[in-house]
């Protein structure tokens, strides 16, 4: 049969509608069109099949033995189609890997590697989602979440990824390049640049200066990439954590001050639902990262 004189699909949903329910108003709310809507419809495709496939009594329809066998035919193909389309959109979902991370993370620690990712595995069309707040799986299109904090993480696969320390960096030109030479020097520069996630009083204490307040006066950076930023311009001496850091220290854009730890409470974890640790595009992700975290290692310990 030439596939032009098919009866259009919109049609033939409707009618499945009709049929299944026996009723134009239960279709029309099923499908959200009118009673009248329907009605036109299933007309129409009478009037094209030169049959009717309804009998009207009063304002209840009942199948014609012709609707009947029509229905069952008119079902299975729909059905088939619908699996059809489901085999092709979970072909494409299962090729599609959606990775959220905390905002800085992702700019200076996943971007920078994510190249030796995308040339092993070209078959995977990777999604980075830059965003601080916590992904909730049960509601957002999330395969994979590297979070920064302590947990603990219910009813999710987790694992540890890697603790984090926080240092004071600069640009080296900062102040003529005449940089602080002890720790009781640096807590006097009127030019501590702060943010929300990373403490002074932490590192001061840390450094032997408990006693000293958190700073409270100058910029109040909310994102740890713009306080890192910042630094690397020349507008103060800023805390930051070792993760976002290295790459600046390593090109020489950024230079430590004193090889003083502030350990973090809270650390990096590999989140994931447990159904999706077996995937083929997740556990090849895990695979990479856990690579990447021990070239990390090993880079900042050979190179403090």
């Amino acid at each position: 049969m030439d596939l032009r004189q098919l009866p259009v699909l919109n049609a033939l949903r409707t009618f499945e509608a009709a049929a299944r329910h026996e009723s134009f108003s239960r279709a029309a709310d099923e499908l959200f069109v009118t009673h009248g809507a329907v009605s036109h419809q299933i007309r129409a495709l009478e009037d094209e099949l030169g049959t009717p496939l309804f009998s009207r009594q009063g304002k209840r329809v009942r199948l014609t033995d012709a609707g009947c066998r029509y229905a069952k035919d008119v079902r299975a193909a729909l059905m088939a189609l619908a699996d059809a389309t489901r085999e092709v959109r979970e072909g494409q979902r299962a090729r599609r890997l959606v990775v959220s991370s905390a905002s800085s993370f992702s700019a200076r620690w996943i971007t920078p590697r994510i190249g030796r990712f995308i040339e092993r595995h070209p078959e995977i069309d990777l999604e980075l989602l830059s965003t601080n707040a916590l992904t909730d799986f049960t509601r957002e299109d999330v395969d994979v979440a590297i979070r920064f904090g302590i947990g603990p993480y219910p009813d999710l696969h987790v694992e540890p990824l890697l603790d984090e320390v926080s240092f004071p960096v600069c640009a080296p030109t900062f102040n003529g390049g005449t940089l602080p030479a002890t720790p009781a020097e640096l807590a006097a520069s009127s030019r501590l640049l702060r943010s929300d996630d990373q403490m002074w009083k932490v590192w001061f204490e840390a450094a032997g200066l408990g006693a000293l307040p958190e700073p409270r006066r100058g910029v109040l950076y909310q994102d740890s990439s713009n306080l890192l930023q910042a630094a690397v311009d020349g507008q103060g001496i800023a805390l930051v954590r070792r993760s976002i850091a290295t790459h600046e220290l390593a090109t020489g854009r950024l230079v430590r001050l004193f090889e003083i730890d502030a350990r973090s409470a809270s650390s990096y974890w590999f989140v994931c639902p447990p159904p999706l640790l077996a995937s083929g595009r997740v556990q090849a992700f895990r695979a990479w990262l856990l690579e990447e975290i021990e070239r990390f290692r090993a880079q900042f310990t050979a190179r403090p």
